[in-house]
């Protein structure tokens, strides 16, 4: 606590260039400050400030040290905030972004239940087929669909998904079912071009991965659109499993080279880890993880 008074001195002293100033704006005298001060240069073994009887001005080591005292109380400020947060009932803007399709099957649902039991909570759903920057565009959560690789974001696993190739009955009636990825090349694809062209459809056989160039016949940046081209027999189709899920248990269409399919991808929530969760964050995680981790997204 005397360590903490003295950096709280030090601040006062260089932001009001004096002692004087230093003592009336922390409602204390002027021999405190000055014991204050000269204890924490004791402590520190080096001199904050050069002092003559009519000037006051920080040393090189000084700014440094200002500067780190700054950053330090105000990361204690924000915890403090934090916890007084934890205590309150979550209120306040709620920003979140989600791939499309996954953000309004599975996840404005769990918006929608959260908001009910969070009546003080608004909410901004930002659904995207795209990743963005969740700190310089504001964001406080993300739902992300696929391997991490921003170690600046803390990310919390929520579930797996598949990448399945399907077609509708129709068409593997009349063009026939592939039985190994190297028969592809004389059927018709559909491409979903989400974030870029997937002209190679990725396959894994005896644990290695290996790729298949597809020339897709249609392309598409709405996976829905993709999606019923393939149950219209048009061709087939590389999809995440929730993206068919309903298709497939409906029977318009198929899972084929399932022997072939490469590893799960994972689903995560993530959020800036650096940034210290307001109460409305916190509530949301604790609310929305369990329940996605209850759901099985690689079943189709």
């Amino acid at each position: 606590m005397d360590k903490l008074r003295g950096i709280q001195t030090f601040i006062a002293i260089a932001d009001r260039g004096s002692l004087t100033a230093a003592a009336a704006a922390l409602d204390t005298s002027l021999p405190t400050v000055v014991r204050r001060l000269a204890e924490l240069e004791d402590n520190l073994g080096v001199r904050l400030f050069n002092r003559t009887t009519r000037r006051i001005h920080l040393t090189d080591e000084g700014h440094r040290y200002l500067a780190i005292c700054r950053h330090a109380l105000g990361q204690l400020e924000e915890a403090e905030d934090t916890l007084f947060d934890a205590r309150a009932e979550p209120a306040g803007k709620l920003v979140i972004t989600m791939p499309v399709l996954f953000g309004r099957l599975h996840v404005a649902p769990l918006v929608r239940a959260f908001m009910r039991n969070h009546p003080a909570v608004t909410v901004e759903m930002l659904m995207l087929d795209r990743s963005i920057d969740l700190i310089e565009e504001g964001v406080d959560l993300a739902v992300r669909i696929g391997h991490l690789a921003d170690s600046t974001l803390h990310a919390v696993p929520v579930g797996q998904l598949r990448r399945v190739v399907c077609a509708s009955p129709e068409y593997l009636k009349a063009n026939g079912t592939p039985r190994h990825p190297s028969e592809l090349g004389r059927h018709a694809g559909i491409g979903f071009t989400g974030r870029s062209v997937l002209r190679e459809w990725q396959f894994r056989e005896d644990g290695r991965l290996s790729g298949v160039r597809m020339e897709p016949r249609m392309t598409t940046n709405l996976v829905e659109a993709a999606v019923d081209a393939c149950c219209d027999g048009l061709g087939l189709g590389v999809f995440l499993s929730y993206q068919v899920q309903a298709a497939v248990r409906a029977g318009k269409l198929k899972p084929v080279l399932r022997k072939f399919e490469t590893d799960p991808v994972p689903i995560s929530i993530l959020y800036p880890h650096a940034r210290l969760m307001s109460a409305r964050v916190r509530a949301f995680i604790d609310f929305a993880v369990p329940r996605l981790r209850a759901e099985d997204f690689t079943r189709l």
